[in-house]
């Protein structure tokens, strides 16, 4: 439009315009003259124009730059979702929020939801693809949908244990060469076959996958070579596994790995390498600030409230897990090699002691030292372990605080209450915050019978850690034995919110149900403690006598003779079978219990009566002759045998019956001198009594014998000389022929908090035994670094 044109060739040519017919123009170079009026229109002034603006305004046109003058816009096209390409676009965003729904529903923890909807995936995905197909679009399938589908689809059978099917679907997605980086997901194969301890696969199949993976990307195939280290170690191939930790701890060294390096050392025995691992581990840098970093100055209000809101965020608490599983790491590798390094394991903890304080966790130092006490414990080296701990009483306030609960705690078990009550009082001295010290101290003043300080020792040990479980066990028997059982039953609800499966709470939730007259919550929660220990057979047997005692005898022999199946010597449960035999006129299957007590005490010649009159009851009058034979052998003064023995002479025309009746008389008259005797000897210690007080009128000081309380026939026992105790037992155990049997009574069982002295006291204790008064009150835990996880 601005091309130039020759002058002279051309200066007469006309040229047609947009507003105006073809005129000569006058200019040598053929440009039309610009801003020229020609028939009255005005000429642009350039050929585009702007936007909203004419310079025809003036001609009576009206001012309108947005167009509204034209009208509103047409209305928008509606989607035709009848073609194909809107069916397929609809497909996939189902395929995705089928997906989405998987895994929301496997972070719900519903797996079998997450399944299906995994499934349901596929499915629509396949129909996807089947309609590109049909249309001729099979050109443009949508790769990472399929990838997606697949994927989720093999995670959530790995899920729900289905690993064959898993495998079978990473199979899929690993063969297809059109699916990049498809080879990574061999690690999660290799997984699979490690939970199936197929380890050679798993061992291939990570090799596999870091063969695949670049050196660029070194944290992905430092983890693999973890796995792989992890794989030999269960193989049992340590010194393949050494090979993998070593590479790490060079390359990237890490607390986890490092810790398991020193368990391959020691697992082959040796010590130098387990030395250079050690040291490694307390070396490996954390990447974690120091703890003075949240310590607010004080002259910088802003910093202040900085410091305020990060304390306690999500990353300081990722930091903390971090540090304290590495101090975990540190010290179960330290409580581990100690006794392996050197020639004792004190002085392996002594040089675990001096690497620990060269290091960034020297405050682990004295846990260790703490634990050098515990070991000795454990080898039940107490003197060793009271002068260990006795090294702190000069150390910081938190030592000393945690040295002294032990020492009290190991002085309560050695029943030394006053030395126990002493390092209480040292440990609340040094810490007066320390819910263990108030517990123990609560416990000394529990057994000098002082229930209400011990009460308020427990109250403040809730106070200052409303979690210390012991504290309120402790508190829960305290009103107990105070007779404040609403309270006590307060405790104990209270205790089963935090300890859900404990069977001492729900026993002792039993027991006091019952000590308020309250048999059906008992018996409720008796059955649940059934759920938590179902083969206690003391537990059963509870459960049964509470039947019975409702008169309901079909429950209650059904679980007495549960009680009877897992504990067949409990004598009380064995006489209630017997005797509900005999009530139902079922004599043949009493037999088999009385014989059974006849078995655990042999001693006792009323089981072999109950079996002879079994016999007799059921007609079997031969067999019940014999056995009375035999009763007559082993107790020939028993009176009772002796007069079955001669009715059934007699009721059997036997000629035995003469003899029988001569020794029944003999035995009879045997009896009276005898009661004759006693009697005589009660008559004159009565008389020598009376002439005693008689002869003590005249004393000007009369002695004033103290009544036997109640708490003090328990320990009558330890006034006794050596020949009285013997002389009871043997009266217990032969008792005469005129002495009536005393049945085995149901005691209160007291059931308490578990003493964490050692593995076999981790079991919660059942009321399956019964309890003495030192077992009644739960005696605190040494620390967190008494039971090593």
């Amino acid at each position: 439009m601005t091309a130039k044109y020759p002058g002279t060739a051309i200066g007469g040519r006309p040229i047609g315009t947009a507003y105006g017919s073809r005129i000569p123009v006058g200019t040598a170079m053929g440009r039309p003259m610009t801003g020229a009026v020609q028939d009255g229109a005005a000429r642009p002034m350039t050929a585009v124009r702007a936007a909203g603006y004419s310079s025809s305004i003036a001609r009576g046109s009206v001012f309108d730059p947005l167009g509204q003058a034209k009208g509103p816009a047409p209305p928008l096209e509606t989607r035709n979702e009848d073609t194909p390409e809107e069916k397929i676009k609809i497909l996939e965003k189902k395929v995705n929020d089928l997906i989405e729904e998987s895994c929301l529903a496997h972070a719900r923890g519903d797996l079998q939801l997450s399944l299906e909807k995994a499934k349901e995936a596929g499915r629509k995905e396949r129909a996807l693809v089947r309609q590109r197909e049909q249309t001729g679009t099979a050109d443009h399938i949508n790769l990472d949908l399929t990838y997606s589908v697949l994927f989720n689809l093999a995670n959530q059978y790995a899920n729900n244990d289905m690993y064959t099917e898993a495998l079978n679907t990473y199979q899929v997605i690993v063969k297809n060469k059109m699916f990049s980086n498809a080879g990574r997901l061999k690690v999660n194969m290799a997984n699979i076959y490690f939970k199936q301890k197929n380890y050679t696969k798993a061992i291939k199949f990570y090799r596999m996958a870091l063969d695949q993976i670049s050196n660029a990307h070194n944290a992905m195939r430092i983890k693999i070579m973890q796995n792989i280290g992890v794989v030999f170690i269960h193989m049992g191939q340590y010194s393949d596994a050494i090979t993998s930790f070593e590479y790490i701890m060079s390359e990237s060294p890490n607390i986890k790995t490092g810790f398991n390096l020193i368990l391959c050392y020691y697992a082959i025995g040796d010590r130098e390498r387990m030395k250079k691992a050690f040291q490694k581990l307390i070396c490996v840098p954390l990447g974690i600030d120091d703890d003075d970093k949240y310590i607010p100055p004080n002259d910088d209000p802003h910093a202040n409230m900085v410091i305020e809101a990060i304390k306690n965020d999500k990353l300081h608490q990722m930091e903390r897990e971090r540090k304290a599983l590495a101090e975990k790491y540190i010290m179960t590798s330290a409580k581990l090699i100690a006794p392996a390094i050197e020639s004792s394991f004190a002085a392996g903890f002594d040089w675990c002691v001096d690497m620990v304080k060269g290091s960034q966790y020297v405050e682990l130092a004295n846990d260790l030292e703490i634990n050098k006490a515990i070991t000795y414990l454990r080898q039940r080296d107490f003197k060793q372990a009271v002068e260990t701990l006795k090294m702190f009483e000069k150390k910081d306030s938190r030592v000393k605080s945690a040295a002294a609960t032990n020492l009290s705690f190991l002085y309560f078990l050695e029943k030394d209450y006053d030395q126990a009550d002493r390092y209480a009082e040292l440990a609340m001295s040094a810490d007066r915050y320390n819910p263990a010290a108030l517990v123990n101290k609560g416990n000394t003043e529990f057994v000098k019978e002082d229930y209400e300080k011990a009460a308020e020792f427990y109250k403040e040990a809730l106070h200052n850690d409303s979690s210390c479980t012991e504290a309120l066990y402790n508190l829960g028997l305290t009103y107990k034995r105070l007779g404040r059982l609403e309270e006590a039953l307060d405790c104990f609800l209270k205790l089963h919110a935090i300890l859900r499966n404990s069977a001492q709470v729900m026993y002792q939730l039993a027991n006091l149900y019952e000590m308020l007259e309250d048999p059906h919550q008992a018996i409720e929660w008796l059955m649940q403690l059934t759920s938590v220990t179902p083969t206690d057979a003391q537990v059963l047997a509870k459960l049964g006598d509470l039947y019975d005692n409702e008169g309901d005898k079909s429950q209650a022999f059904q679980y007495y003779y549960e009680s009877y199946r897992y504990f067949p010597s409990n004598i009380s449960v064995i006489e209630w079978l017997g005797a509900y035999y005999i009530d139902t006129q079922f004599c043949e299957k009493a037999i088999q219990y009385f014989e059974r007590a006849t078995l655990i005490q042999p001693t006792q010649v009323k089981w072999q009566l109950m079996v002879a009159s079994c016999y007799r009851r059921s007609g079997n009058y031969q067999k019940a002759l014999e056995t009375y034979k035999d009763i007559h052998r082993k107790f020939p003064e028993n009176v009772e045998c002796l007069r079955f023995l001669v009715r059934l002479c007699t009721d059997m025309g036997l000629k035995e019956v003469q003899d029988y009746a001569t020794k029944l008389k003999k035995v009879e008259k045997m009896k009276e001198i005898r009661e004759q005797r006693v009697r005589s000897g009660r008559d004159s210690s009565a008389r020598g009594r009376r002439e005693g007080s008689a002869g003590s009128g005249s004393s000007s000081s009369p002695i004033n014998t103290p009544p036997l309380r109640a708490s003090d026939s328990g320990q009558s026992n330890h006034g006794t000389s050596a020949k009285g105790e013997r002389l009871s037992v043997k009266l217990k155990t032969l008792p005469g022929s005129n002495e009536p049997y005393e049945a085995s009574t149901q005691q209160e069982i007291d059931a308490s908090y578990v003493d964490p002295l050692g593995p076999q006291m981790q079991r919660p204790k059942t009321a399956a035994r019964k309890r003495t008064e030192e077992d009644e009150f739960a005696d605190e835990e040494l620390g967190d670094d008494l039971l090593p996880e």
